[in-house]
C-alpha cells in the first residue's frame, strides 16, 4: 500500500482539483503521428555539438574556459567513487533525511559531470579511465532514484530500491540523459578497452528509462491518464525533457523512436494545458528553471530534431512564461517568493538568453544580460548532470556576452488568472501580492499575502521553504511553520489560520492599474467554523507614495481577537504608539497603525535550517498586531512609508 506521502511529491492534497485548465494541446495540433516520423531527423544529424574527435570544433567551442574546465576535471582523475548503502536509503524511513542517501549520489554525479566535460574539452583521453570507471559504477546501482521519490513510484511502497520494478523520476531521468550523451561521445573510446562498457551502458538506459516510459502511463507526472483534474507541476517538462533526449539519441528504430516521441508531445500538452494563459509560475521564481524552464529544454530540443517543423514558440503562452522569471526580479539577487520558492536566485542565464531568443523576447534575452554581467567575476557555464544545458551555455556565450544588460522596465505586471500582482514605485518601493488558492503546487497557506523591498532589500518578507525532509510532502507538511499561514503576512482570524485545499481560495480579486491597487476577499481561504462572512483586503500606494493595506471584515460570533502578522527580516522596532521602525542596511521603513485599536507584540524566530540561514541568517521575525475588543465587523488601516 502507497504511504500517504507518496500521492504527489509536490503537494499533499487527497482531492486536488484544478483551478484552471485549457485543452490547448498546442504540440499535438502542430503535427500528426505520421508527419512526425517523417521529419524526425535520424542518425543524430540533429546534434549541434562537435563530436569527441573534432579537436578544431571543441576548441572554438570552449574558447577562454577550456582550461577552466579541465582544471575542475583533474580534481577528480583520483576520484573515490561513493558508495551509496542500503542502510542510506533506508535513512528516509527512519529519520525523514534525504541527505544521507543523496549527498554520496550527488558527489558521483558531479564528479562524472565534470570528468566528462574536461575530456571534451582535452580531447587527450587522461579522462577517459575514470569516465569509464564512473558509466561502470551507475551501472551497478540498482537505482538511479532518489531515497525520497522510491515510494511514490514502486509498488512496495518503500524508499528500499526493487531491482525488478525501474521507474523514472528527476533523478533517473537526468542521470538518463547524461549517460546518453557520454554513450554518444565516447562510445568508440568505450569499445577500445571494451565493448561490454558500451553494451551495458545502452542496456541499462533501455531499461531504466526507454521500456518504463513506453510500458507505464501510471507515472504521475506523465499525466497520460486522461483526467482534468490532476496537477502537472514541473516534473512533467522536466522528466518529458529526459526521456526525449535519452530516445533522440539511443533508439534506433524509426517506428519505436516517432511513438515515444508524440508520447511526450501529449504528455508535455498537459503541463501547458495545466499552465495559465498569463504564463506565471504558481511555484516561484525557484522553479521557473525547472517548469518553464524545462519546457524550453523540450520545445528547443524537439525543434532540433525536427529541423524547426514542430515549434510552438509563436504561442503566448510560451512568451508569458518566459518573461515571467525575469518580472519576479526584485534586484541584487532578490526575488519575488511565493509557496516554496526561495527569496534568493534569479535564474539560469544562459536558459533565460536562450529561452528569449527562441520566443523572440528582448526583454528576456537583456535580462539574462543583466544577470551574467552583474557577477563580474564568474563566467563559467552550468555544471552538474544537466549536460545539455552546460553544451547549449557554450554555444550562446559570446553572443550573451555582447548583449546590453538591462532589468525589465515595468510600473506593474497583474497576472488575471495566476493572481500574482507586482508594482513598483518612484520611492524605491516593490511590492508583491497574491490571490489564488491553498492547493496549488509546492503550496504554502498564503493567499493574499504580500511582500515588500525598498531599494532591493527586503522589508515584509516570505520565508520560504526550509531544507526539504519526509516531513515536507507528507501529511504533517501543514505542521510546518513556514507553511503556515500564520508565518506570512496574513491576518489569523477569529482563532483561525488558512487552510490547506484546492476549495480554499481568494474570491473578488481585483487589480486596478491605475493607482495601482490590488484588493481580494479572503473569507474563503478560511474553514467555515472561523465563522468569516467577508474579510475584504487591500494594497494600494497613495499620493505620498506609500502602501496602504487595509482590512474591512464581518465574523459571525467572532470568539477570538484577531490578529494581523507582519514577518520582517529587521527587528521591528517600536518608535512610539502607532509607529514600528524597520531598518535594513542603512533603509528605513515605518509601519503606521491605529494604537486604540491594536496592541503589539514582536517575536524573533531563530533559524537553524541551512536552506533558509542562507537567505535571511541567523533570524526573522514576526510582528503580531493583537485587536483589543472583539467585534462583529470593522476596519482595520496600515501605512507603510519610506523613511529618509
Amino acid at each position: 500500500m502507497k504511504n500517504l506521502f507518496t500521492l504527489i511529491l509536490c503537494l499533499v492534497s487527497a482531492n486536488v482539483l484544478l483551478y484552471s485548465y485549457e485543452s490547448r494541446n498546442l504540440l499535438q495540433t502542430k503535427i500528426t503521428p505520421e508527419e512526425l516520423k517523417s521529419v524526425l531527423q535520424t542518425h543524430k544529424e540533429w546534434v549541434p555539438y562537435p563530436s569527441y574527435k573534432d579537436r578544431k570544433g571543441w576548441d572554438k567551442l570552449t574558447n577562454g574556459i577550456k582550461y577552466d574546465l579541465i582544471s575542475k576535471g583533474e580534481e577528480y582523475l583520483d576520484y573515490d567513487w561513493k558508495v551509496v548503502k542500503f542502510t542510506d536509503y533506508t535513512e528516509f524511513e527512519k529519520s525523514g533525511s534525504r541527505v544521507i542517501m543523496q549527498r554520496p549520489f550527488g558527489q558521483n554525479n558531479s564528479a562524472m559531470a565534470a570528468l566528462v566535460m574536461a575530456e571534451l574539452a582535452e580531447g587527450k583521453g587522461r579522462f577517459i579511465d575514470q569516465i569509464i570507471n564512473g558509466t561502470w559504477f551507475a551501472c551497478e546501482m540498482t537505482t538511479w532514484v532518489l531515497s525520497a521519490h522510491l515510494p511514490s513510484f514502486q509498488s512496495n511502497g518503500r524508499s528500499v530500491p526493487d531491482p525488478y520494478e525501474y521507474t523514472i523520476d528527476l533523478t533517473a531521468g537526468d542521470l538518463g540523459s547524461f549517460y546518453s550523451w557520454v554513450y554518444y561521445f565516447f562510445k568508440d573510446e568505450f569499445d577500445k578497452s571494451s565493448p561490454l562498457i558500451a553494451k551495458r551502458l545502452r542496456h541499462n538506459i533501455e531499461d531504466r528509462i526507454l521500456t518504463p516510459y513506453m510500458e507505464r502511463s501510471d507515472f504521475w507526472w506523465q499525466a497520460l491518464d486522461g483526467r482534468e483534474g490532476r496537477m502537472v507541476n514541473n516534473w512533467n517538462p522536466w522528466c518529458n525533457f529526459n526521456v526525449l533526449t535519452c530516445f533522440l539519441l539511443m533508439e534506433e528504430d524509426p517506428d519505436r523512436l516517432a511513438n515515444a516521441v508524440y508520447r511526450s508531445m501529449r504528455s508535455v500538452d498537459e503541463f501547458i494545458n495545466y499552465t495559465h494563459e498569463d504564463g506565471a509560475c504558481e511555484e516561484g521564481p525557484s522553479y521557473w528553471g525547472h517548469a518553464a524552464g524545462k519546457m524550453f529544454d523540450y520545445l528547443d530540443i524537439l525543434s532540433m530534431a525536427t529541423s524547426g517543423k514542430v515549434e510552438i514558440y509563436d504561442q503566448p503562452i510560451i512568451h508569458n512564461m518566459g518573461e515571467y522569471i525575469g518580472r519576479s526580479y526584485v534586484g541584487d539577487g532578490w526575488v519575488v517568493n511565493f509557496a516554496d520558492a526561495s527569496a534568493r536566485g534569479g535564474g539560469d542565464k544562459y536558459v533565460i538568453y536562450r529561452y528569449g531568443k527562441s520566443v523572440g523576447s528582448d526583454e528576456m534575452k537583456h535580462f539574462a544580460a543583466y544577470l551574467f554581467h552583474r557577477d563580474q567575476m564568474d563566467k563559467s557555464i552550468p555544471s552538474g548532470r544537466d549536460i545539455f544545458r552546460s553544451l547549449e551555455a557554450l554555444l550562446v556565450q559570446p553572443e550573451l556576452k555582447e548583449t546590453k544588460p538591462e532589468l525589465p522596465r515595468f510600473q506593474y505586471t497583474w497576472y488575471p488568472q495566476t493572481e500574482f500582482c507586482y508594482f513598483k514605485t518612484e520611492s524605491g518601493f516593490y511590492f508583491a501580492a497574491k490571490g489564488g488558492y491553498n492547493g496549488e503546487s509546492h503550496n504554502h497557506n498564503d493567499v493574499g499575502t504580500f511582500s515588500l523591498y525598498l531599494d532591493n532589500i527586503p522589508f515584509f518578507i516570505d520565508a520560504g521553504v526550509g531544507t526539504y525532509t519526509r516531513q515536507t510532502f507528507s501529511s504533517e507538511r501543514y505542521s510546518i511553520w513556514t507553511m503556515q499561514s500564520n508565518y506570512h503576512n496574513l491576518p489569523v482570524i477569529n482563532g483561525y489560520a488558512q487552510k490547506e485545499g484546492s476549495e480554499f481560495k481568494a474570491t473578488g480579486v481585483d487589480f486596478d492599474p491605475g493607482n495601482p491597487s490590488f484588493s481580494l476577499n479572503l473569507a474563503k481561504a478560511y474553514k467555515p467554523e472561523a465563522g468569516i462572512k467577508e474579510w475584504k483586503r487591500s494594497y494600494s500606494v497613495n499620493d505620498k507614495d506609500e502602501i496602504e493595506i487595509r482590512d474591512k471584515f464581518e465574523l459571525n460570533n467572532p470568539e477570538i481577537n484577531n490578529e494581523i502578522n507582519f514577518m520582517t527580516w529587521s527587528k521591528p522596532i517600536i518608535a512610539h504608539p502607532g509607529v514600528i521602525e524597520l531598518r535594513k542596511d542603512g533603509k528605513s521603513v515605518q509601519l503606521s497603525y491605529n494604537d486604540k485599536i491594536f496592541e503589539v507584540r514582536s517575536e524573533a524566530i531563530f533559524i537553524d535550517d541551512e536552506r533558509l540561514s542562507r537567505v535571511w541568517g541567523e533570524r526573522i521575525y514576526r510582528l503580531t498586531l493583537k485587536a483589543k475588543t472583539l467585534s462583529t465587523n470593522g476596519k482595520y488601516f496600515f501605512k507603510i512609508s519610506k523613511l529618509d
